[in-house]
C-alpha cells in the first residue's frame, strides 16, 4: 500500500484541518526543482539544554520535536492537511472507535537492523502508562485499556471509550516507535529517516541519513546539525551570516530583515497558537460574569494583529479554534472593540473604579504588550488595572493559573478533542481558567467517539459557543509561525502543528546550489 494511501472506510481518518499557510518570497524555482541527494545543513532551534533527550516520550520542546521526527517513525502521520495517514501502520481501522486493528508494514528495519514486529508497538505504548517512565503522554495513554500483538505485524488497540481521533493521537512525536526494551537513551535506535551519530545534550545533535530507511526515495541530505539558540537575534543573525541554513521562530519584528535578504527566505505557516487572557472563575472578581465579558469587549484586535504581529495574525473569537479549522463555528459574532458594552459590564459587576492586577510576562508572547493596551482601554471605562511583569524564567511554575487574572500561551494541538480535553474540560489540570460546565463535558465525550463527521462539526460548534460566552478566557488573535530558511534550501511548506513543517522537515527537504 502506497504511504499516502488513504485510511480504510471503516476507521477514523484523525480531524483535517485545511489550514492556510504560505511561502513568503516565493521562489520561483522551487515548484520546478527535483529532490536530489547530498549535502549538510545546520539547524538552529528554539533551545538546547542538558534536558535535552533521545526518549519520545519525554520531549518537551520544539527542538526535541525535531529531533525525534528525525530519528523515529509513528504508527500515522500527519502533512500539511493534517490529516493522519498510515506510516509504520499499513492500514489502522475499527468499527466503533473503541477496538482498533492495526497492520504494520512488512520489512521496515531498525537502525540496528531488527525488523519491526507487533511487539515492538505493544511495548512503545504501553510504556506511556509506566509512571516510572515520566511520559508526556501518560494522560492521553489512559485511554489504552489493553495494546496486544494478534500476530507479528498485527496490534489491537482497545480503548477505555470510542475515540475517532486516534490516528490522530498516534502520529505525535511522544508516541513514535522504539524498539522493545529499549532503556538505553544515549543514543537513539528508531525507523525514521536519519540514524544519530551524535548526540550531546545542550550541545548538539548530530544525525546522517538512513540508508535502509522504510520510504523509497527519502530522506535526501547526508547530514543534519540540530542546536538551540534561545535568543532570537542571534538566530536570525546566525541565519543571515550563513552559519545556519534553518532557523525557527522569528519574530515578527526580524521579518524585515529576512526578507531583505536576496539569499534568504520566510515562511509562514497559519496556525492555532495563541496567547490568551486567563480569568480565573474560582476566584473574585474575575469569577464574576459580567467583569469577564467586560475584558472581552476591550480586547482591540486588529491592533494586536497590527501592531504587535506586523499582520502575521489571524483575528479570534475568544474560542480556541481558528477561522481556518474546518470544526469553525462561523455564524458566532465576531467579538470587537466595545468600550460601551464593557463600560456598562463592568458598571454591572460593580467593579468601577476598582484595582486588579494582571500577571504579564515575555514566556507568554505578546502579553506583556496586550495587558498595557488593556490597561490603557480600561482606564477609559473606568477599570484600573495595574500590569506586573513578571520574568520569563520560572513563569509557567510560579504564576500561570495563580493569579485572578493572567496571560497563558498554547501551541497547536492536532485535534480539536485534544485542546479542549487538555485546556477546557472540568477536570483538566490545565483548566487555565478553572471553568465548570457540565454540558461542555458531556458534548465532548460525545463528540470525541462519534463517527459522522457533521454531527461532530455541530458538537464542536455547540462547545465553541459554550466557551465564548461563557469561559473565562479571551483569545484575542491567532499567531503564525514564522521560519527562516538559505532560498537554496528545496521542499519546505508549511504544517500548521509547528513550525519547521510541524517539525518533521528532515526527510522532505534537499539542498541544491
Amino acid at each position: 500500500m502506497d504511504e499516502m494511501a488513504s485510511l480504510s472506510r471503516r476507521g477514523l481518518i484523525g480531524a483535517g484541518l485545511g489550514l492556510g499557510a504560505g511561502l513568503l518570497l516565493p521562489d520561483a524555482a522551487l515548484a520546478a526543482s527535483k529532490p536530489r541527494r547530498g549535502g549538510r545543513i545546520r539547524v538552529a532551534g528554539l533551545s538546547s539544554s542538558t534536558a535535552d533527550t533521545l526518549d519520545p516520550a519525554k520531549g518537551a520542546l520544539s527542538t526535541d520535536y525535531v529531533r525525534h521526527y528525525m530519528l523515529y517513525s509513528g504508527l500515522t502521520v500527519m502533512g500539511a492537511d493534517l490529516i493522519a495517514r498510515p506510516a509504520l501502520a499499513e492500514r489502522i481501522v475499527s468499527d466503533d472507535q473503541i477496538v482498533w486493528h492495526v497492520r504494520l508494514r512488512r520489512g521496515v528495519t531498525f537502525h540496528d537492523g531488527a525488523t519491526l514486529t507487533s511487539q515492538d508497538v505493544v511495548w512503545s505504548l504501553l510504556r506511556h502508562k509506566d509512571a516510572a517512565i515520566g511520559s508526556k503522554m501518560a494522560t492521553i495513554a489512559e485511554q489504552f485499556a489493553q495494546v496486544k500483538a494478534a500476530g507479528p505485524l498485527d496490534v489491537v488497540i482497545r480503548l477505555t471509550g470510542p475515540n475517532a481521533d486516534l490516528p490522530a493521537i498516534l502520529a505525535q512525536s511522544h508516541f513514535l516507535i522504539l524498539r522493545a526494551g529499549t532503556k538505553d537513551f544515549r543514543t537513539a535506535n528508531g525507523t525514521g529517516p536519519y540514524m544519530v551519530t551524535q548526540f550531546r545534550p545542550g550541545v548538539r545533535t548530530l544525525v546522517r541519513r538512513n540508508p535502509d530507511y522504510w520510504k523509497p526515495g527519502k530522506a535526501w541530505l547526508d547530514e543534519i546539525e540540530l542546536i538551540g539558540i534561545p535568543d532570537e537575534v542571534s538566530r536570525v543573525n546566525a541565519l543571515l551570516s550563513g552559519d545556519v541554513h534553518l532557523v525557527i521562530a522569528i519574530n515578527p519584528r526580524s521579518t524585515r530583515r529576512v526578507m531583505a535578504s536576496r539569499r534568504h527566505g520566510l515562511l509562514e505557516t497559519q496556525s492555532g497558537l495563541y496567547t490568551n487572557l486567563i480569568m480565573r472563575q474560582d476566584q473574585q472578581p474575575t469569577g464574576n460574569p459580567h467583569f469577564v465579558a467586560a475584558m472581552k469587549y476591550l480586547f482591540d484586535r486588529p491592533l494586536i494583529k497590527r501592531a504587535l504581529y506586523r499582520g502575521y495574525a489571524t483575528i479570534a473569537n475568544d474560542h480556541p479554534i481558528p477561522p481556518f479549522h474546518p470544526y469553525y463555528r462561523t455564524d458566532l459574532p465576531q467579538r470587537a472593540l466595545d468600550l460601551d458594552k464593557a463600560r456598562w459590564h463592568l458598571q454591572r459587576a460593580g467593579l468601577t473604579g476598582v484595582r486588579l492586577p494582571v500577571y504579564a510576562s515575555p514566556a507568554a508572547d505578546g502579553s506583556v504588550d496586550m495587558a498595557s493596551i488593556l490597561q490603557e482601554y480600561g482606564a477609559r471605562v473606568g477599570l484600573k488595572l495595574a500590569v506586573n511583569r513578571v520574568p520569563g524564567d520560572g513563569y509557567w511554575s510560579t504564576h500561570w493559573m495563580k493569579h485572578p487574572m493572567g496571560f497563558g500561551n498554547t501551541n497547536p494541538r492536532p485535534t480539536a478533542d485534544l485542546l479542549f480535553s487538555l485546556f477546557y474540560k472540568s477536570d483538566a489540570p490545565w483548566n487555565e481558567s478553572g471553568w465548570n460546565n457540565a454540558r461542555f463535558d458531556r458534548l465532548l465525550l460525545e463528540a470525541r467517539g462519534e463517527a459522522d463527521q457533521g454531527r461532530r462539526k455541530q458538537l464542536y460548534g455547540e462547545m465553541q459557543e459554550l466557551a465564548y460566552h461563557h469561559c473565562g478566557t479571551s483569545i484575542p488573535v491567532f499567531i503564525s509561525l514564522l521560519d527562516g530558511y538559505d532560498r537554496r534550501l528545496k521542499g519546505l511548506h508549511s504544517v500548521p502543528l509547528g513550525g519547521l513543517m510541524g517539525y518533521q522537515f528532515a526527510e522532505h527537504i534537499w539542498w541544491e546550489d
